[in-house]
């Protein structure tokens, strides 16, 4: 089962969100003497990481930072772009210590794809800080989710839904500029993660939540797939719980 945390507001989810992420982060570095992680991007991770980038006690410069996805054919100035998102928002202020690396939808998609996944094959992720999408997609895993495929990263095609939510949040002129591929973690590698840290909020996001923590586990529902992974944690505010039989 998820495991489940609902937090007064989205300032409050996002400082527990962070500090169990933060504490994964200082076990392993502990452990093994480095920590590879998965960073998260979009409008639920804001709080997150604004809380995560302030954690005491890790040293950043043992720590590389993997994140779940970007648009195909979108350059890294686009306001949208998953790079510039995580080089403003966590990179730059952490004066650049975490070693980066950046999935790049531009030039030769597929070389950039073998790329990464020659670089993350056999690491240990000590965490994944993820969101659920409105239609309850993970990374850019829309439905129906590919939940057999090994390779870390692939190509996928954006469904409708999702291009409609990176438009709602504003990333987006208009929806036809919304790009129809990206480059996305695949499932199978997200499941690796030793911990999966899930943050969640807004109205918008409970059908999708419900579909994932209380539905049957469907690639209809990609982040339905989490029940069975063996340490899931939700951070989540009242809103995107509010269809959730579950309280805690």
């Amino acid at each position: 089962m998820i495991e489940m945390h609902v937090a007064s507001d989205k300032d409050e989810l996002g400082r527990q969100a962070a500090a169990l992420g933060a504490q994964a982060i200082r076990e392993a570095i502990a452990r093994d003497g480095a920590a590879s992680i998965i960073v998260a991007t979009g409008a639920s991770q804001f709080e997150m990481l604004s809380h995560l980038v302030k954690a005491e006690g890790i040293d950043w410069s043992k720590v590389t930072a993997f994140h779940l996805d970007e648009y195909v054919g979108l350059p890294e100035t686009h306001p949208a772009s998953f790079r510039r998102y995580l080089r403003e928002r966590f990179l730059a202020p952490l004066n650049d210590a975490p070693t980066f690396v950046p999935v790049d939808g531009e030039g030769d998609v597929q070389a950039n794809v073998a790329k990464l996944n020659s670089l993350i094959a056999g690491r240990r992720i000590a965490v994944c800080f993820a969101g659920i999408g409105e239609n309850c997609h993970l990374a850019f895993n829309d439905p129906p989710a590919d939940f057999d495929t090994e390779d870390p990263y692939i190509v996928v095609a954006l469904d409708d839904a999702c291009r409609h939510q990176q438009f709602g949040e504003g990333w987006f002129p208009n929806f036809e500029a919304v790009p129809q591929r990206a480059i996305s973690m695949s499932i199978r590698q997200i499941m690796k993660s030793e911990l999966i840290v899930l943050s969640v909020s807004d109205t918008r996001k409970a059908q999708a939540t419900k579909a994932a923590l209380e539905g049957p586990v469907s690639n209809l529902s990609p982040a339905s797939i989490l029940q069975k992974h063996p340490r899931t944690v939700l951070f989540i505010d009242p809103a995107a719980a509010s269809l959730l039989t579950r309280k805690g």
